[in-house]
């Protein structure tokens, strides 16, 4: 028989008439002759009342003792889906991650899955039994609970498909695809029907929030076939595929944007040989992610500027650090801003076809948008500019790439 995974993200088990609407989806699932495990989220808004319920009580705490208040609300979530879908008339039983068991590294909070027994849920699979896994969690050593980090349940749904060997993993979320750009800034964007892991994991990780990043990371290892669909309509979802499943390939498929950046500039920085090392390398011993770079070119050979982006939420941690080595690097002064955004048009075709980045500048430019640091890869071009003018440069972007829904 097929065995298909589906996820419901935390909409989707809103309240108790979601979950119901769940456990209808899942019925007609199993009526098609599909073996079927179900992995949930908690109910939307559970986790951000678990997580304040940890830092009220004690704002520095256990880790362990945390992933054990939050993996809670996709336990509850977990046993009533189960109930609902008994009352359809369908066997099904749920499980926690330790039951199955979930095996995961010790990083408590951000835990990586290492293996999952599936042997007894293939087993109850067979009879017809629909198995429901609490999302977001695992067992790690000593059986502890530990949590995957937020949108895990994401992590959980393919980790769990590869390891029944599913011929597709659904994700039921509270849009109905992916689409070529937001389509609550681009009325014109269009919805995709088929995307490859590959422009799927940059759009994820560049800003789009459809699928979380290690899902699409782990979906690619493992090639299993995800599609994203709603939970609230029967429209047809998009299919995230390998390459060669698309026959005729866009040469750019998506755009995708970021408000989470801060650009810092470092002015009048020494212009010698392993400054950007010690630059660098407090901030990775200090778990500051740093993406985008660019140096000026020093005309008089001493000094030159350097500009970086880091996640906002680092940006004053990153500027106090940098203040305290300023006697040691050499530099003026910090320059923070806050008010970027991160712009990137993704595709595939990009690897055979020239002139790409030139269309984005061009599109930027006749709009009267400054770039301020450019960074590339194979499949994706991106650009940050002043906040303010993000709408506009979606907009133009779009239409300058001719995925404007006509």
């Amino acid at each position: 028989m097929p065995r298909v995974v589906m996820k419901f993200g935390g909409t989707s088990v809103g309240d108790l008439d979601r979950i119901r609407n769940v456990a209808a989806r899942v019925k007609r699932e199993v009526a098609a002759g599909n073996e079927v495990a179900v992995v949930v989220s908690a109910m939307s808004g559970e986790t951000n009342k678990l997580v304040d319920y940890c830092t009220s009580i004690a704002p520095v705490h256990d880790a362990r003792e945390y992933d054990a208040v939050v993996a809670s609300g996709e336990q509850v979530t977990a046993g009533l889906t189960a109930m609902a879908i008994q009352a359809e008339g369908v066997p099904a039983r749920s499980w926690l991650g330790w039951q199955i068991a979930i095996r995961t590294d010790e990083v408590h909070g951000k835990a990586r899955i290492l293996s999952i027994d599936s042997e007894d849920l293939l087993s109850r699979m067979a009879t017809g039994e629909v198995a429901v896994v609490a999302g977001f969690q695992g067992v790690a050593g000593r059986n502890r609970i530990a949590t995957l980090g937020r949108g895990g349940s994401d992590t959980s749904a393919v980790a769990l498909a590869a390891a029944l060997g599913a011929d597709r993993c659904d994700i039921y979320t509270d849009v109905d695809g992916v689409y070529t750009c937001d389509p609550r800034i681009v009325r014109a964007a269009r919805k995709l029907n088929k995307i490859t892991y590959e422009e799927m994991l940059e759009m994820a990780s560049l800003g789009a929030r459809v699928l979380q990043t290690r899902s699409v990371e782990m979906a690619m290892k493992n090639r299993v076939r995800l599609q994203v669909l709603s939970s609230f309509s029967d429209a047809p979802g998009t299919l995230v595929v390998d390459e060669d499943e698309i026959v005729e390939q866009e040469i750019v498929s998506g755009i995708a944007y970021s408000r989470d950046e801060a650009k810092i500039t470092l002015v009048q920085v020494p212009d010698q040989p392993g400054v950007a090392a010690r630059i660098f390398g407090p901030l990775a011993e200090h778990n500051i992610n740093v993406d985008m770079i660019v140096q000026n070119v020093s005309e008089d050979g001493r000094s030159t500027d350097m500009t970086f982006t880091v996640g906002v939420e680092d940006c004053q941690r990153t500027v106090d650090l940098l203040q305290g080595l300023q006697g040691d690097l050499g530099f003026a002064r910090v320059v923070p801003d806050e008010h970027v955004v991160k712009v990137s048009v993704i595709g595939v075709g990009m690897r055979s076809h020239a002139g790409v980045a030139n269309s984005m500048f061009r599109a930027l430019a006749e709009n009267g948008i400054n770039i301020q640091v450019i960074s590339t890869s194979e499949i994706k071009i991106s650009v940050l500019i002043a906040d303010k003018y993000l709408e506009l440069a979606l907009r133009a972007l779009h239409t300058a790439y001719g995925l404007d829904n006509t």
